[in-house]
């Protein structure tokens, strides 16, 4: 008996598992976890964030009349208002001329410039990166920095973790899209393998930070 289609969801998810880990094994995300970064240290990573958001959700305006991608493009996860609050917040009204991306950063753009505009794949393998992550770990991520530096939810400076919906809501949600966008075997194959770049490209970054701030392993 041929064994029943599992869904691409739980195909890219298990394909790209130990990908996604190796930015999680970083020594800035492991300070992170534990509580042990500022709000200087932890500025250095939203800092980082804005560019790639911001060429996101470019890449989403484009993309949103795509047939394919276009149903991807989901308003209430954008990030890029919500950053912006926690960047003045953070760095202060003239946050955007205080902001230093590193190498890793602007590798990472170069990407998204390259496969976000006019591939759907493209577009939805890194859209799936990022957005679902945030809706995932991230969750745990901006409870941790929201205990670390005193805030609420809603306050600025953690406002790119808070989403207008159910975190689980959006995820089953994005989960079914994936199941029934029209990809054949080989552009699944492809978006896999874009996947696993974008955690690359997230990993390098975690490893810039660590590197620029010093920042190593616990004891």
């Amino acid at each position: 008996m041929t064994e029943p289609d599992r869904g691409f969801a739980a195909e890219l998810r298990e394909a790209t598992w130990s990908d996604h880990g190796d930015n999680e094994g970083s020594a800035y995300m492991a300070a992170l976890f534990d509580g042990r970064l500022g709000r200087e240290e932890y500025a250095a990573l939203v800092a980082q964030l804005h560019p790639v958001y911001d060429l996101l959700e470019q890449a989403t305006d484009r993309m949103s009349a795509d047939p394919v991608a276009g149903p991807f493009a989901l308003d209430g996860l954008r990030r890029r208002q919500a950053l912006e609050a926690d960047l003045a917040y953070l760095y202060g009204p003239g946050w955007r001329d205080r902001l230093r991306r590193l190498p890793a950063t602007l590798r990472y753009c170069d990407r998204l410039r390259e496969v976000c505009f006019d591939w759907p794949g493209g577009f939805v393998a890194h859209h799936y990166t990022r957005y679902l992550g945030d809706l995932s770990g991230g969750q745990y991520i901006g409870a941790q920095v929201r205990k670390t530096l005193g805030l609420a939810a809603g306050d600025p400076g953690v406002r790119f973790y808070r989403f207008p919906g159910k975190p689980k809501a959006y995820k089953d949600h994005y989960r079914g899209l994936l199941d029934t966008a029209p990809w054949d075997e080989t552009e699944r194959a492809k978006i896999i393998d874009e996947v696993r770049r974008a955690y690359r490209l997230n990993a390098e970054i975690t490893a810039d930070l660590s590197r620029d701030l010093d920042i190593r392993p616990a004891a």
